[in-house]
């Protein structure tokens, strides 16, 4: 399978992560993968803000994998500081290979190397297998979560 390398997402990386993002029934209704245009403008904001970790699982020169990993420092919990880990995408071909569990890690490893004290994730209520596999890494369901669209 190739040696993986965990790397920051370069903007040649963007039609590959879009497409992975669009790659399952709730993602094809979200993103747009025809026109990169956001994409491109989002990842310039997140390369310049040192708190987001937008990452790319590379294996063998091809993009296999993604997610993004925000710093939150805070007030609450004795002014902790958190990390969100959001958008994980596994590319069709590598889902069950090992390479989502790693990237968890990643996120965990540089999230303790960064200080934090605290590991959040949300999963689409319908993300079934996904919450599975979470569990399975250590994360319990603890809250419920609210989103305004706007």
């Amino acid at each position: 399978m190739g040696d993986l390398e965990i790397r920051p997402a370069a903007a040649e990386d963007i039609p590959e992560i879009v497409a992975m993002l669009a790659d399952d029934p709730l993602g094809a209704q979200r993103e747009s993968p025809e026109d990169l245009t956001p994409y491109l403008a989002a990842h310039t904001r997140l390369m310049a803000d040192t708190n987001q970790h937008l990452v790319v699982a590379a294996r063998e020169g091809r993009v296999v994998g993604t997610l993004q990993l925000s710093i939150i420092p805070g007030l609450s919990r004795k002014g902790s500081t958190r990390s969100i880990i959001e958008a994980v995408r596994i590319h069709a071909d590598e889902r069950g290979s090992g390479l989502g569990t790693q990237l968890i890690e990643w996120a965990i490893d540089e999230s303790r190397r960064q200080s934090c004290q605290l590991v959040q994730l949300t999963s689409d209520a319908t993300r079934t297998d996904a919450h599975r596999f979470y569990e399975r890494l250590g994360f319990v369901g603890s809250h419920m979560g609210f989103k305004l669209q706007l």
